[in-house]
C-alpha cells in the first residue's frame, strides 16, 4: 500500500468525477462548450486579420470581449451569492448559442462586417461574465473543499483538451469548409452545455440573505467582496501574480502574424500555435495529483516556467522548437491556473465565493485582453518577435517582484486546512493582532 502512494499522488485525481454526478455533467457540458469556443477563437483571429491586415485589430477584439465581461462578472458575482447558481449558468449559456449562430451568418456574407464580429464578441463576454462566477462558486458545493485542487486540475484539463483539439480542428476547418463551420460548432457546443445543465441539481448559495435587494444594496455587496479581497494579502498576491503572467505574455493576438511572417504558414500553422500550449497543459493535468498538497512556491515556479518558455518561443524561427516551447508554457499555465483557483476558493467562505470569484474573473479576463492588445500594438511599433520576447522577460521580472513582496503567497499551502477568514461584517485583518493576521495569510 505505501509503495502505491507516490504514484497515486502524482497521477491526476479523478475522485471529483467518480463521486459527483452533477460535477460530471458540469464538466462534460463545459468541455463541449469550450471545444466550440476555442475553435471560434482561431476563426475570429484569422477572419479579423484577413479583413484588416492588422495585429492591433486582433488584439482589440480581445478588449471588445473583456470590457463587457467585466460588467457581467461584477453583476454575476452578486447574483451568484443570491440566486440559484445552476439557473444562472443555464440562463447565460443559451443566448450564446444565438451569438455564435450570428457569427456564422456573418461569415457566409460575400463581405463580412468587422463590426458584427466586435458586437458578437462583446455579447459573448457579457453573457460569459454573468454566468462565470456562478460556475466557479458552484464547484465547492459539488465536490467539497477537500477536492478543490483536483477539481481545478480537471477543469483546467478540460480547458486544455479543448484548447488542444479546438484550435487545431478550427484551423483545418477555416482552411477547408470555412469560417462559418467553426462558428456553427460553437453554437452546438453551447447548446450541449445548456442541455447538460438541465440535469444538474439546483445549486442555491449557502447564504440567501439579501435576495431581491436593489441596486444600491448590490453595489454594497460588491464593495463587501472588494473589502474582503483587499484585506487578505494572499488573495491580493494571487491576483497580482496572475496579472504578471497574463498582462505581459499573451501572444495569441500575434499567432496569425507569426504564422505568416516568422514560420511561413497559413491558418493550419495558426491552429498548431493555438494547440501547442494545450498539449503541454494536458501533460501537466495528467500528472497534477501532487497539486493537492502544493502551494505558493509551486505556483511561483509555474508562472516563471510560463514566462521563460514564451521568451524562448519568441526568439526561435524553427517551428518544431517553437511548438515545444509553447507546450512547456502550457504546462506551466495549467499548474499555475489550478493552484491559483484552488488557493482562492480554499480560503473564501461560501457566502462570498460568488463575489470573490467575480473579482477574480475580472482580473483574469482583463489581464489577457490587455496583454493581447498591448503585444499587438507593440508588434506594430517593432516586430511580433520583439513583442513576444519583451513580454516574456517582463513577466519573469514581475513574477519575482510579486513573490518577494507577498510572503503570504510564498507560505500558502493547500495541505493545511483553510483559514477561518472573517466575513465583510466582521472586523478585518487590520483590527486583528499580528499573530492573527499571520495565521489568516
Amino acid at each position: 500500500m505505501s509503495r502505491a502512494r507516490p504514484a497515486m499522488a502524482i497521477a491526476m485525481d479523478l475522485s471529483p468525477l467518480r463521486e459527483s454526478k452533477d460535477f460530471r455533467l458540469l464538466y462534460a457540458g463545459f468541455l463541449g462548450a469550450l471545444f466550440g469556443t476555442l475553435m471560434t477563437s482561431v476563426a475570429v483571429a484569422w477572419q479579423v486579420y484577413e479583413l484588416t491586415g492588422s495585429a492591433a485589430h486582433v488584439g482589440l477584439v480581445s478588449l471588445a470581449r473583456a470590457f463587457p465581461l467585466v460588467v457581467g462578472v461584477l453583476v454575476g458575482g452578486v447574483l451568484a451569492d443570491r440566486r440559484d447558481r445552476r439557473t444562472l449558468m443555464l440562463a447565460t449559456r443559451l443566448p450564446l448559442t444565438l451569438v455564435a449562430a450570428a457569427l456564422a451568418v456573418n461569415a457566409l456574407l460575400a463581405e463580412p462586417y468587422v463590426w458584427v464580429i466586435y458586437v458578437c464578441t462583446g455579447l459573448t463576454g457579457l453573457f460569459a461574465g454573468l454566468g462565470g462566477p456562478a460556475m466557479l462558486a458552484a464547484i465547492p458545493a459539488l465536490v467539497g473543499t477537500e477536492r478543490l485542487a483536483a477539481a481545478g486540475a480537471l477543469t483546467s484539463a478540460s480547458t486544455q483538451l479543448a484548447a488542444l483539439l479546438g484550435p487545431a480542428v478550427g484551423g483545418l476547418l477555416v482552411a477547408g469548409p470555412g469560417l462559418a463551420a467553426c462558428f456553427a460548432v460553437d453554437a452546438v457546443g453551447f447548446l450541449a452545455f445548456s442541455l447538460a445543465l438541465l440535469f444538474v441539481r439546483p445549486l442555491p448559495p449557502a447564504a440567501t440573505a439579501g435576495t431581491g435587494k436593489g441596486v444600491r444594496q448590490s453595489f454594497a455587496a460588491v464593495a463587501d467582496g472588494v473589502r474582503y479581497v483587499r484585506g487578505h494579502r494572499l488573495i491580493v498576491g494571487l491576483l497580482l501574480i496572475d496579472a504578471a503572467a497574463m498582462v505581459f505574455t499573451m501572444p495569441q493576438a500575434l499567432y496569425p502574424v507569426l504564422a505568416d511572417q516568422q514560420f511561413g504558414g497559413g491558418p493550419g500553422v495558426v491552429g498548431l500555435l493555438y494547440a501547442a500550449p494545450a498539449l503541454g497543459a494536458l501533460v501537466g493535468a495528467a500528472t497534477s495529483g501532487w497539486t493537492g498538497r502544493a502551494g505558493g512556491h509551486a505556483l511561483i515556479g509555474a508562472v516563471l516556467l510560463w514566462g521563460l518558455s514564451l521568451t524562448g518561443f519568441g526568439a526561435t524561427s524553427f517551428l518544431p522548437l517553437a511548438l515545444v516551447l509553447l507546450a512547456l508554457a502550457g504546462l506551466g499555465d495549467l499548474i499555475s491556473e489550478a493552484l491559483r483557483s484552488a488557493l482562492l476558493q480554499h480560503g473564501t467562505p461560501d457566502a462570498l465565493r460568488g463575489r470573490v470569484s467575480s473579482l477574480w474573473m475580472v482580473q483574469a479576463s482583463v489581464s489577457p485582453a490587455l496583454g493581447n492588445a498591448g503585444l499587438g500594438f507593440l508588434a506594430e511599433l517593432t516586430t511580433a518577435r520583439t513583442a513576444v520576447i519583451t513580454g516574456g522577460l517582463v513577466c519573469v521580472v514581475a513574477t519575482l517582484a510579486v513573490a518577494a513582496a507577498f510572503p503570504a503567497l510564498r507560505r500558502a499551502s493547500l495541505a493545511e486546512p483553510g483559514p477561518a477568514e472573517p466575513g465583510p461584517a466582521e472586523p478585518g485583518p487590520e483590527a486583528a493582532s499580528p499573530e492573527e493576521q499571520r495565521s489568516r495569510s
